[in-house]
């Protein structure tokens, strides 16, 4: 009989997996952690360690993935369940992705193929909504906008690591970056950072950096993508705050975005659901490490019962009957004029939300998502 353990951080979708395991009849403990390096904490592996000794547990699982609960998972020869709502992973260990007691879930399904290719146990699950955890009481008459965005603007350290480059050099990333900024539907930016020009950017950094600096491939690559992403959004947000009240939840502020309104952080449970859903449209812009998965901005959106608006997303037109549950923009120019159609068009942008919510309630459910990936492995 399974016997679970469930690791738990300050993450999105902890309830939601308590509820399906619930559901399931699936007997498991909470582990309840925050880490502040996920790289190097002997002291929780020590007592990660016995726990795990003291009790008999079949499995681990987490959401998003631990180096250090793997290595212990390995060494206890228990199998270890990781589902990943980032993209990239956000760790350095990536030696540790190869132990055989991982399982690990991604919700890019491209990025899963390239894991498995490399020989990882990775496997393609598409996130999940709790429809029931985000109802809502009460108008949310505060949260009222035309057009709102939760998220980062993706300011980065671009201009300081382009700076000191030669010319040559800095019109080749700004190349980059307008590529994949024109392409919908496809990710061009590792295929274009080349070992030439990581070559001659190091050459660069070693002449005027003092601290021994040298730029790593997945770095840059990194780093170019949340170039291009807030490059968009902020392109984005200027335009439409030129003809509507935009409303901007997030941490991050621009001081070239005048006309937008900030509202500062957005708590998950508590604003997130009402701004959703008191919102005329919602944006999602996503990350362009997302290759083709549905990004957990979109579920969130449609499980609140919202009215979405996003970029193309291979994934998004294959679980969701786009122009009916959701709808998707080709361009910045498409953006603006689907943006306008439905704020002109109340009664259709209404029957989409409601569309894209049933589709929530059927389709993108815990306890199916749960099931299917305890009965993989």
């Amino acid at each position: 009989m399974r016997k679970l353990l469930f690791f738990q951080w300050a993450s999105f979708m902890n309830k939601g997996i308590e509820k399906a395991l619930q559901q399931l009849g699936i007997s498991y403990d909470v582990y309840g952690y925050q880490f502040t390096d996920w790289e190097k904490d002997e002291s929780f592996q020590e007592k990660f360690r016995a726990t795990l000794t003291d009790k008999t547990y079949t499995d681990v699982l987490s959401v998003n993935y631990a180096p250090l609960i793997s290595e212990i998972c390995e060494e206890l020869s228990i199998p270890y369940t990781s589902w990943v709502y980032d993209s990239p992973l956000q760790i350095k260990n990536q030696k540790s992705l190869s132990n055989s007691c991982n399982r690990i879930f991604f919700f890019d399904r491209e990025q899963a193929k390239q894991y498995k290719k490399s020989g990882i146990n990775a496997y393609h699950m598409p996130l999940a909504v709790d429809t029931d955890a985000f109802r809502i009481t009460g108008s949310g008459e505060k949260y009222k906008a035309d057009i709102s965005l939760v998220g980062k603007l993706y300011q980065t350290e671009y201009k300081f690591f382009s700076a000191p480059l030669e010319e040559y050099d800095k019109g080749y990333l700004e190349g980059i970056i307008n590529s994949q900024l024109k392409l919908y539907g496809g990710y061009i930016i590792p295929d274009m950072v080349t070992d030439e020009l990581l070559d001659r950017m190091n050459t660069t950094y070693a002449r005027v950096a003092t601290d021994g600096f040298q730029m790593g491939k997945r770095e840059l690559e990194f780093m170019l993508a949340c170039e291009t992403t807030g490059r968009e959004r902020h392109m984005a947000l200027a335009l439409l705050s030129g003809h509507y009240n935009v409303d901007l939840y997030s941490t991050d502020k621009d001081e070239k975005l005048p006309n937008v309104r900030y509202r500062g952080y957005a708590d998950y449970y508590t604003q997130m659901p009402y701004i959703f859903s008191n919102s005329r449209i919602n944006l999602n812009i996503s990350l362009k490490t997302i290759q083709t998965g549905i990004p957990l901005r979109v579920i969130d959106v449609i499980g609140c019962g919202g009215f979405l608006i996003s970029n193309y997303q291979e994934e998004i037109v294959e679980y969701l009957d786009v122009g009916k549950e959701c709808i998707v923009y080709e361009n910045i120019e498409d953006l603006y004029f689907k943006v306008k159609y439905y704020l002109e068009h109340e009664e259709q942008r209404k029957m989409i939300a409601q569309a894209g919510y049933e589709c929530a309630k059927r389709d993108f459910t815990f306890k199916n998502r749960i099931e299917r990936i305890f009965k993989i492995h």
